[in-house]
């Protein structure tokens, strides 16, 4: 049969006392006085029928009871204050959500003005990574949205697909006259994204326009697909984009797209959480804004 608890206050006078070294000190850190502390310690010990601290030199020291106890208390405690924060962060109207920075910049940033509109009261941070789940592992995030080609992607986690891309080739408005067939951007400088993840992308347009083995007038490598598209845009080249991020150029007269050709890209963005993990309302509010935005 259990033994029943001795009361909490006393539990955490005693705990307070050895994490910070004397009456004093713990009186002052749980906000209350001397004498109380000293009183709900003799209160445990009397509970427990033995000592847990004695006087050596002016100091208060552990006994052995006390040595096998206290270390337990606080850790006990330690875990208590550690629940009391989860669950205020998860009652939070903060929400931080880790992304690439090209999605950011291309698809997310441009939008977030309707997400806001709908919901003004939540705190929206977007943290950019260059490996956004490894931010949501780590607890500095509460979503990520990653490439990847399946949901098998990041063992332990949920993922479910956001957007499925098509690629296809975009120059600005002033190049597109001189590209009647897809063998003409043979005259074009090459705008490539020098990332593993996207080295065979051109590789997989060029063999379903025909033209595999295509040169290039240059090939110029940029270190992610936002800076492809802003050279893009600028006309020093022809960036393969994916449709998604390039909707607005499109629609704006920045960027043509020549060729109606397009080929699914070999991944896409995904949404990925912790399993079991709601971040209270605002993360539920912001996967249903999302997923819409993407529809």
């Amino acid at each position: 049969m259990s033994r029943r608890l001795p009361p909490l206050k006393a539990l955490q006078a005693a705990e307070a006392v050895h994490r910070h070294g004397g009456v004093a000190a713990a009186a002052r850190a749980l906000g209350v006085s001397q004498p109380a502390v000293s009183q709900q310690l003799r209160l445990l010990e009397a509970d427990l029928g033995q000592p847990l601290f004695v006087r050596d030199r002016g100091r208060l020291v552990p006994t052995a009871t006390g040595a096998l106890v206290l270390p337990r208390l606080s850790q006990a405690f330690s875990q208590l204050r550690e629940a009391v924060d989860l669950a205020a962060r998860e009652t939070t109207r903060g929400l931080t959500v880790a992304v690439l920075p090209s999605f950011a910049m291309r698809w997310l940033i441009p939008r977030l003005g309707g997400f806001e509109a709908l919901h003004p009261g939540i705190d929206l941070r977007l943290a950019t990574a260059s490996d956004p789940v490894a931010r949501l592992r780590d607890g500095s995030a509460d979503l990520a949205i990653a490439l990847g080609r399946d949901a098998g992607d990041w063992p332990g986690l949920a993922a479910e697909a956001l957007l499925v891309e098509d690629m296809a080739p975009v120059v600005a408005p002033g190049l597109a006259p001189g590209l009647r067939v897809p063998a003409d951007l043979r005259h074009l400088a090459r705008l490539v994204v020098d990332v593993p993840e996207r080295a065979g992308d051109w590789a997989l347009w060029l063999a379903a326009a025909g033209v595999p083995d295509l040169p290039a007038a240059a090939v110029r490598p940029f270190e992610s697909s936002a800076q492809a598209l802003a050279a893009a845009v600028a006309g020093r080249g022809v960036a393969l984009a994916a449709r998604h991020f390039v909707l607005d150029d499109l629609a704006a007269g920045r960027l043509v797209q020549p060729f109606p050709l397009s080929v699914p890209a070999p991944d896409g963005h995904w949404l990925v959480t912790r399993p079991g993990r709601t971040r209270g309302e605002a993360l539920r509010r912001f996967l249903t804004w999302v997923k819409a935005a993407a529809s």
